[in-house]
């Protein structure tokens, strides 16, 4: 057992190293606000201190997209080492290959996938419910600046040549010291901890805004549906997340103190399983569920038609949230939980097809009859539906426990799970991107550039994927980074390393697009798509204070009806105190003090935590002290 003894820390610490980590905590944050503040950087310093919205939203997709670029390349690199039989294009006895797509998959999902989404929620639902802001603003940019130190922390690894190595998953014993001696399972744990604590603040956030923050006449039951999906997804963080955060817990003292949690006589590597999987399943739904939404709003919205069956949309929703805890197990067919561990969890896998079947055929029944155009953001909605349904048939497939032996752990597996979620969330976040563009940068993306995206990366995807069921048919594992000339691979290989590099082709459109846009790009009205709920009621891009008259909603789809008349929609004074918006550095440098704070106790460098640790509970007392929020509960004293 290892025992702490503080001093023999320090005294172990090189004293360069504590005077240059010092130093830079000292010296670093002011530093930074010099910089930010001189003329040349005004919207650097704003964007670092901002608490709306918008703007908070706009960062978490700027940063989602650059981590977003990053595990793509890590997908390349993965394809192209793969294209051809005994390649050693990125081999280092395996090791290489296990560190590249570790980084993949916890990019992907803990730093691009869940900041995009999280991005467009910060961006829309405030504006769809009739809301000024979030209800807590300094909480928002506080969430945001815990993802982005938590992105940094694990980016960070990668240049000190320590990135995890054990998979996304983190699989115990594997993802012990015991097996992985290196920092970079530490800084696997650190990092999801801290972005992990940024994304539970959301959701209690964006619970407390929807519930509590809407317009006037505007009930739970005439929400947009994109706005229903964040409540939804906000609750399974508040449930998910919190496991996620045990079980990081339990591993970081397994590898820093000794303890046997998931190793020895008394734990179980299956105790990981259970625990990051009763997180993990429902993360794929707090994935999905805000792309059904945003997909729902932008079908409605292009086939000039109101949402086929809403009151089935929201059950369904309900349901899957719901059902989405029932279900973990089916990761764990092959682990030896039994017969009727395995029939119960294989019958829940399959019942959860079932609310996702009602909102295909209520997607497909509102498009119905309807007057569609064809904009880029309902080209991708139109690509999502047969691709998420051909996710959800393999799924499906997966979930007969007896077949799930020979499926275990194969290419057939990566197939289903990418076409899932790259067929949910990706093109979702894509969809929502285009949709709401006018409302973040005022602007509209060039559509011509936006098919080339589209076509590029929708017929990528397939080509990458279809093939891997193949592949995985054909007994290829997982994880691994090379196989023989025999094996009559070569042909799919190739053909998924040439559809993923398509994929990287699109995603460049992508960026052209952007910032040909951001140069030259159409200005956009406040209502460039005829758009049916309240954000296009508001100036694009939307102000920081956008409803100081609040809109009556006295029906779904208010906006629309009105427009419909020929009349405007009946406003009033907003009779709710206005969330309090700032202007503040400290959540950036509370953040940035844990990231340091977190790579001392990676290195067991005591002191350098201990000071960080006091840093941030002084400016926690601090914030306390001087919370600005303390105006709307200061009550004047009566005059006698």
């Amino acid at each position: 057992m290892m025992t702490f003894n503080l001093l023999d820390e320090v005294l172990y610490m090189p004293s360069d190293v504590i005077a240059a980590w010092v130093l830079a905590l000292l010296l670093g944050p002011a530093v930074l606000v010099w910089i930010t503040r001189q003329r040349k950087w005004p919207v650097l310093w704003e964007y670092a201190r901002t608490t709306n919205h918008r703007k908070v939203g706009t960062m978490y997709l700027l940063f989602g997209l650059l981590f977003f670029l990053r595990a793509g390349t890590d997908a390349l690199i993965m394809r192209t080492q793969l294209a051809v039989p005994q390649n050693d294009f990125w081999v280092f006895q395996g090791e290489k290959y296990n560190e590249v797509f570790s980084t993949h998959g916890t990019m992907m999902i803990f730093f691009a996938a869940m900041p995009l989404l999280i991005g467009l929620m910060n961006i829309a639902v405030p504006l769809q419910i009739g809301a000024r802001d979030l209800a807590f603003p300094f909480l928002n940019a506080v969430s945001f600046w815990l993802f982005l130190a938590g992105g940094l922390l694990f980016n960070l690894a990668f240049f000190l040549d320590s990135s995890p190595n054990a998979g996304w998953t983190a699989y115990t014993p594997l993802s012990t010291d015991t097996y992985t001696q290196t920092a970079g399972n530490d800084y696997y744990v650190f990092a999801l901890q801290i972005s992990g604590l940024g994304t539970t603040l959301t959701a209690v956030n964006m619970i407390v805004t929807i519930l509590r923050h809407r317009a006037p006449g505007m009930s739970l039951t005439r929400m947009p549906l994109f706005a229903w999906a964040t409540l939804i997804t906000s609750f399974l963080i508040l449930i998910a997340f919190p496991v996620l955060t045990i079980a990081l817990f339990l591993l970081m003292f397994d590898r820093l103190f000794d303890t046997s949690f998931f190793s020895g006589e008394m734990g179980s590597p299956v105790y990981w399983q259970h625990l990051f999987w009763i997180f993990g399943h429902p993360e794929v739904y707090i994935l999905a569920l805000p792309a059904f939404g945003i997909f729902s709003d932008i079908i409605s919205t292009f086939s000039r038609k109101k949402v086929f069956g809403y009151m089935a949309m929201v059950i369904s929703l309900c349901l899957i949230g719901f059902l989405g805890f029932m279900v973990w197990a089916h990761h764990m067919f092959t682990v030896g939980l039994g017969p009727m561990a395995n029939t119960f969890f294989a019958i829940t896998t399959m019942l959860i097809a079932v609310p996702t079947g009602i909102k295909v055929f209520n997607w497909l029944f509102t498009m119905r009859n309807g007057i569609v155009r064809f904009t880029v953001p309902m080209l991708f909605a139109i690509a999502f539906i047969p691709t998420f349904v051909m996710g959800g048939v393999t799924g499906v497939m997966l979930s007969v426990a007896a077949a799930d032996m020979q499926f275990h752990d194969t290419h057939f597996v990566v197939a289903h799970f990418h076409y899932t979620i790259i067929g949910s969330t990706i093109l979702g976040i894509f969809a929502g991107i285009y949709y709401w563009y006018p409302k973040i940068t005022g602007k509209i993306l060039n559509r011509r550039l936006g098919l080339w995206h589209a076509g590029l990366f929708v017929t990528g995807f397939h080509l990458t994927f279809f093939i891997m069921h193949i592949t995985g048919l054909n007994g290829m594992p997982r994880r691994t980074y090379t196989y023989e000339w025999g094996e009559n691979l070569l042909a799919f290989n190739l053909i998924s390393t040439i559809g993923a590099f398509m994929m990287g082709a699109g995603v460049l459109f992508f960026a052209w697009n952007i910032y040909t846009t951001h140069k030259s790009g159409e200005k956009a009205s406040a209502d460039p798509w005829q758009g049916r709920s309240l954000e296009w009621t508001v100036a694009s891009p939307s102000p920081e204070h956008p409803f100081e008259k609040v809109p009556i909603v006295d029906q779904r789809d208010a906006f629309w009806y009105a427009k419909q008349s020929g009349r405007k929609l009946q406003v009033e004074k907003d009779p709710r105190p206005a969330p309090i918006a700032v202007y503040t550095i400290q959540p950036a440098l509370m953040s940035m003090i844990l990231l340091v704070m977190s790579i001392g106790l990676i290195y067991n460098w005591w002191l350098l935590a201990l000071i960080c640790g006091g840093f941030l509970l002084l400016m926690f007392l601090w914030r306390t002290w001087k919370d600005e929020r303390r105006s709307l509960y200061e009550r004047e004293e009566p005059d006698e």
